[in-house]
């Protein structure tokens, strides 16, 4: 999938993706997340990471404080120092970068601190985490930011009709 054109795609199909998500909440399947994890699985067949960073070039991470001192470990700096060059705090109270893309982003997108990176990182696009349900919200502003997000929803919606 072109990146140029995600963003308009998944806000085209955000509605059925809302209207779906609304009926999981209501009734979530047992085969939920086996459903789900199974299509994540086949989309990271076709989707290379490296070839995309969008998730890196446009979104930042949560910063935990476990988070903060293992990439300030890695970067040889006091996690103060860290916070300070790289941090701000947001409307939510989180730690969040100050820029995007991701000052550890480097021009192959490859990752600098990837064996270090924030817990977010490691887990994105978090399709494939168990009781996938309680994070639907959060998977409908993934869908407009990685195409594999995008082809599970659009998979989902196949495998449970409204």
């Amino acid at each position: 999938m072109q990146l140029d054109t995600l963003k308009q795609r998944a806000q085209k199909a955000e509605p059925g993706t809302k209207k779906l998500f609304d009926k999981l909440k209501r009734k979530t399947p047992k085969t939920l997340d086996d459903v789900v994890h199974r299509l994540h699985d086949e989309a990271f067949e076709t989707t290379d990471c490296l070839k995309c960073a969008n998730c890196c070039k446009t979104t930042s991470p949560i910063f935990y404080e476990r988070d903060i001192d293992r990439v300030s470990k890695r970067l040889k700096m006091r996690p103060s120092d860290f916070i300070a060059k790289y941090l701000h705090i947001d409307e939510d109270k989180d730690y969040v970068l100050n820029v995007a893309p991701c000052p550890f982003l480097d021009s192959e997108n490859y990752c600098l601190v990837y064996e270090d990176r924030p817990t977010a990182c490691r887990e994105y696009p978090h399709t494939n985490r168990k009781r996938f349900h309680q994070i639907l919200d959060l998977t409908v502003k993934n869908t407009a930011v990685c195409p594999a997000v995008f082809a599970v929803v659009e998979e989902m919606k196949k495998k449970f009709p409204l």
